[in-house]
């Protein structure tokens, strides 16, 4: 296999894990938060 090719599939799959890392942590992180903003501070849920 040529090797550029194959650092390019390394490189395009660690930024794929990065991205669903960010995305598995970041949106029930925001829920959590306006639950919290919800209970805390009276805050709308849509606001």
């Amino acid at each position: 296999m040529n090797p550029f090719l194959l650092a390019f599939v390394i490189v395009a799959g660690g930024f794929g894990g990065l991205v669903t890392l960010y995305l598995t942590i970041s949106f029930p992180a925001v829920i959590i938060w306006k639950i919290y903003r919800r209970i805390v501070k009276k805050i709308p849920m849509m606001k």
